[in-house]
């Protein structure tokens, strides 16, 4: 069954300080993906966004960067889901993952946000019934050191797993849109590469 998939929206902080933070996992997931449907960015005032339109087995998808700051991300999504008239149902949300190791995917539709401030504000926006990609990016062993983890600069061998996991999002997004989440989510979460624990 097909998904009517209109708006990806990738979360991540601004800003040249932020670019290869373990926080901006989902800035780098969508730069990638417009990357390879040759798309460019441009910013919106009216959605204090980053944006830009592809299209993907016939469909024409909105790509989002709220350029808030991540605990602000929700706003501009409103915003440009509003002007568009595109129910949050039709969104997907790609965001870091604390609570999966790196080399770990996981789609999932609603469920609560992990802590995860992007995620919480984005609820207060717009309720929690959108599908999300959720990259892991590791645990730093104590909740205490999750903020100074997430904010700093990207180690290599780090940054190599998580640019592996970022280039298959691109297969399970044309399989969203053709077959539907249920089927994206059992080629995911049972792929080795993607799984391997």
């Amino acid at each position: 069954m097909e998904t009517n998939l209109s708006v990806i929206a990738g979360l991540g902080n601004p800003g040249k300080r932020y670019e290869r933070t373990l926080h901006n996992a989902g800035f780098w997931c969508i730069d990638d993906i417009a990357k390879k449907y040759n798309a460019v960015f441009s910013y919106s005032k009216k959605f204090d966004a980053e944006i830009c339109q592809i299209t993907i087995s016939k469909r024409d998808i909105w790509l989002i960067k709220p350029q808030s700051f991540m605990n602000m991300s929700g706003g501009p999504i409103r915003a440009a889901l509003d002007y568009y008239r595109i129910p949050p149902e039709k969104m997907l949300v790609i965001h870091d993952e604390i609570d999966l190791p790196p080399g770990v995917t996981k789609l999932k539709m609603g469920g609560g946000h992990g802590g995860h401030n992007g995620l919480r504000n984005i609820f207060n926006h717009c309720d929690r019934n959108f599908m999300r990609i959720r990259i892991g990016v590791g645990h730093p062993g104590d909740k205490r050191d999750v903020t100074d983890y997430v904010l700093r600069d990207v180690t290599q061998n780090l940054e190599v797993a998580i640019n592996e996991n970022i280039k298959d999002v691109q297969d399970i997004i044309t399989i969203i849109l053709e077959q539907g989440i249920e089927c994206a989510m059992k080629k995911l979460h049972t792929s080795s590469k993607l799984n391997h624990k």
